[in-house]
């Protein structure tokens, strides 16, 4: 297995391919953005439709019901994600010496609370109502915390792991457990009738987002000009 040296950050990705996702994502989370704020009737109609569904299948099937109280509540919750990302930024600095990087990842987690809390106050969306709601959640509801916290942490860790030389097996596992948490905390968020679909859709677009501006801007101005870092035994 090869690893980058002690002081450098991830590989640098391909600029215009970064770009190119960064321009994407932008464009599809401002479009949601939009179509939320004035409540476009096809978009609220289909989270409508979608949250009744189900709900009626969170009160008939109690024990899928318990199950993801326990993965939204514990495994995917948004603070198990940030002891993930601190345990990360630990590990860049003690095992690597990797102050900047370690800061950078610091930065942007920090930055994905600060853009959820500051869209939730600024939106104020209402959550879903249920005359037999089978959980309870606090604040707005757009965008979804859980899913945004997930897919920034996953994102990052993502990319750290594939920088400092991830082997095929750990990759490959660490890519399946990402796709499964940032997939299946949306999935809990919307059974439980917490959130409706497209709360879950943007926080899953911004924090898709916020990892891609962040790689970038990191590749862009910690290491500009960087060809990929030579690999050592």
């Amino acid at each position: 297995m090869h690893f980058a040296p002690l002081d450098s950050p991830p590989p640098r990705q391909r600029p215009r391919t970064v770009a190119l996702a960064a321009a994407a994502l932008a464009a599809a989370s401002l479009l949601l953005l939009v179509l939320v704020v004035v409540s476009w009737h096809p978009l609220m109609a289909l989270d409508g439709d979608i949250a009744r569904t189900t709900h009626r299948w969170a009160v008939g099937h109690r024990e899928v019901t318990h199950a993801s109280r326990i993965l939204t509540d514990w495994v995917w919750d948004p603070l198990t994600m940030r002891t993930l990302c601190a345990a990360a930024v630990v590990w860049l600095v003690w095992r690597h010496r990797a102050w900047w990087l370690a800061l950078w990842v610091a930065a942007t987690c920090v930055l994905g609370t600060l853009v959820q809390q500051a869209l939730k106050a600024a939106i104020g969306r209402e959550r879903p109502v249920w005359p037999d709601p089978v959980d309870s959640a606090h604040y707005a509801a757009f965008p979804s915390g859980h899913a945004l916290t997930a897919t920034v942490v996953s994102g990052l860790l993502l990319w750290l792991l594939r920088g400092y030389g991830a082997g095929r097996a750990l990759w490959s596992t660490a890519l399946a457990v990402a796709v499964v948490s940032v997939v299946g905390v949306g999935l809990t968020r919307v059974w439980l009738g917490v959130h409706w679909p497209s709360d879950v859709m943007g926080g899953w677009l911004l924090g898709a987002l916020l990892v891609a501006l962040s790689v970038a801007s990191y590749e862009r101005w910690h290491c500009p000009g960087n060809a990929r870092p030579a690999g050592r035994s």
